[in-house]
This record gives C-alpha cells, sequence and structure tokens, in this order.
C-alpha cells in the first residue's frame, strides 16, 4: 500500500551546481525505485535557524512521494551516509 510523504533535506550550501543535482536525483532515484516522486521543490540557500557544522546557510530541497513503508528507512539510511546531507526530516503526511 503506496502512503503519501514529504521530506525535506539541506545540503552543503557550497556544492558546485553538477554535484548538487546529481545528489538530488539519486534521492529520486531511491524513491522511484519503490515509489513515485510527486513534487521537487529546490528551495535555493537559504539561512540555517542555527549553526550547524560551523554552516550558517544550507541548499534546502522539498519532496513530495508516495511509497511503501519501508522506503522512508531506506531514504534515510542513504541520508545519514552522504556528507552532504546537513539534515533532513521524512514526514508520514496520513498519519
Amino acid at each position: 500500500m503506496m502512503r503519501k510523504y514529504e521530506v525535506i533535506y539541506i545540503l552543503r550550501p557550497n556544492l558546485e551546481e553538477e554535484k548538487r543535482n546529481e545528489l538530488i536525483e539519486k534521492f529520486n532515484g531511491i524513491i522511484n525505485n519503490d515509489g513515485e516522486v510527486t513534487n521537487v521543490d529546490e528551495w535555493g540557500v537559504r539561512k540555517l535557524a542555527y549553526e550547524i557544522e560551523k554552516l550558517r546557510e544550507g541548499f534546502y530541497v522539498y519532496v513530495n512521494f508516495n511509497a511503501n513503508v519501508t522506503l522512508p528507512q531506506e531514504l534515510e539510511r542513504n541520508f545519514k551516509i552522504s556528507d552532504d546531507v546537513i539534515r533532513y526530516i521524512v514526514v508520514n503526511l496520513e498519519d
């Protein structure tokens, strides 16, 4: 059964555009493996609420997707192992 989710993740602000686009494609690919991306919104570089790893800004990406219940765990695992992801949050919109 597919559920609706949203994820916001923050990438390092100093990434080259090409590297940033590769990462966004990679994460969307993980979702599309076992679900479907319905919307991707690149919010761009914004000021962080507080300093993280000596950074004051980050590149925000907002994604809506439909997926089965196991996919968010796999997505979070990939966020954790990527050095370029500063923060992320995956939310189930149906709760």
